[in-house]
């Protein structure tokens, strides 16, 4: 298994297949550090966790931020996940040519990419130096906050969060940029 070699894609290669056809919606594939990794299947629990995350964000930043669900962040050249949640400056328009690089806030729902969600995903959106990554753990019905990202070895890409928070349903987060307005963790969770 050692002799295997992987085909690693630029963002720029992975764009174009989409512009051509070569993938499309129903493929649910992601970008993540050159690999083409198939996307969590969309159960309802998971999908009713984006919708509730997507409508509180909402209700937090206001005018002057976009809350973009399932759609692709452009990270790094060898990167383009999609979260299920991201906020980003700006307008709807702004991203009409380009996806944005620079999420404030990412999230994810998870149920069975827990695991990855923690490891992988985390350090990959470390690297990228996106100041705030939330999980929204619907295994454990929790909301783990990860904040400060520094250089860590061991860590799947180089970096990882050096702060980790976990939240119960009855506790309160305020969003990076939007400090105002504080969210009831139960509202994130069906």
């Amino acid at each position: 298994m050692a002799d295997i070699e992987l085909k690693r894609w630029k963002r720029v290669e992975y764009e174009r297949m989409v512009d051509c056809g070569v993938l499309g919606p129903g493929d649910r594939v992601e970008l993540i550090d050159g690999l083409l990794l198939v996307a969590e299947p969309q159960s309802s629990l998971h999908y009713t966790a984006i919708m509730l995350v997507e409508r509180a964000l909402a209700r937090a930043f206001g005018d002057g931020w976009v809350i973009r669900a399932q759609a692709p962040v452009a990270l790094d050249d060898a990167s383009e996940p999609e979260p299920d949640v991201a906020v980003v400056r700006g307008s709807i328009r702004d991203y009409s040519t380009a996806h944005p690089a620079e999420p404030i806030l990412v999230v994810e729902a998870s149920v069975s990419s827990l695991a990855f969600d923690r490891e992988h995903k985390g350090s990959l959106y470390a690297r990228a130096g996106r100041p705030e990554y939330w999980i929204v753990n619907l295994v454990d019905r929790v909301l783990e906050v990860r904040r400060d990202p520094q250089p860590e070895s061991s860590a799947p890409y180089g970096w990882d969060y050096a702060l980790v928070d976990v939240l119960g349903p009855t506790e309160r987060i305020s969003a990076p940029n939007a400090a105002a307005a504080e969210i009831l963790v139960a509202d994130l969770l069906p």
